[in-house]
């Protein structure tokens, strides 16, 4: 079988026709630069999901709506050494105070939903057990109540205290682990690192488990300043 051969004309139509329906594909495939703060944290999502709601994986934590004071601080912590986590280091090693500040301002400013908990596969006595040490603490053992410092309903204190509900357990475990073998640390006194180390590993998966299944408040912003705790001085909450 034969085909017609197309004439230069057919062939100069056809090329002229592509180009002009790959128009409004470039012009969609290139869209201009935003030189503004929120272009420029775009690179966050990567691992802290679309506008810092949380990384689809556990290990990397929500940034909408903490705190600018705690986010501030932990870039800082980050940048100088007092948290361990090599990616984050390289980022933020080359950026100012001002600019890490800069950022903070805007991950602080997002009021965005949060995605509904997991269920808590534990017994029933451990969930309890785990709410009894984040609302109340436990005396006998000198444990505060998480709520002391992070706030009544557990959504964080201002000016630097972030909150502890929608967070993963498996990213709340490993703070709190990293606290305790000192790969997280804070000003001196290190008042977390003190609290960690006196959890037992039971109550540590207690007191995670139950935070991380708890609904997260429609009003989910830090609230106001908290007195210190008796006996427990934090060189990171002045």
């Amino acid at each position: 079988m034969s085909f017609p051969r197309l004439s230069a004309w057919t062939g100069w139509y056809c090329a002229g026709l592509l180009s002009l329906l790959a128009l409004p594909w470039a012009a969609q495939a290139a869209p201009a630069f935003e030189n503004t703060i929120a272009q420029r944290v775009m690179a966050c999502a990567a691992c802290h999901g679309k506008e810092g709601r949380a990384g689809p994986d556990g290990y990397y934590p929500r940034l909408a709506g903490k705190p600018a004071g705690y986010l501030y601080q932990q870039m800082l912590a980050f940048r100088d050494g007092r948290r361990h986590y090599g990616v984050m280091q390289r980022l933020l090693e080359p950026l100012s105070d001002a600019y890490l500040m800069e950022i903070a301002q805007y991950y602080a400013g997002l009021d965005l939903p949060y995605a509904a908990p997991r269920e808590a596969r534990l017994a029933p006595a451990v969930l309890q057990r785990g709410r009894q040490l984040a609302t109340q603490g436990d005396a006998a053992r000198k444990l505060p109540a998480c709520a002391q410092c992070h706030g009544t309903v557990l959504t964080g204190a201002m000016p630097g205290t972030p909150g502890l509900l929608g967070l993963p357990q498996d990213y709340l475990n490993a703070q709190l682990g990293a606290w305790r073998n000192g790969q997280r640390r804070a000003s001196a006194p290190d008042c977390m690192a003190q609290v960690a180390r006196q959890l037992e590993p039971d109550d540590l998966v207690a007191v995670t488990a139950w935070l991380s299944s708890q609904p997260v408040p429609a009003q989910a912003k830090a609230g106001a300043a908290l007195p210190p705790v008796p006996g427990l001085a934090c060189g990171s909450a002045p």
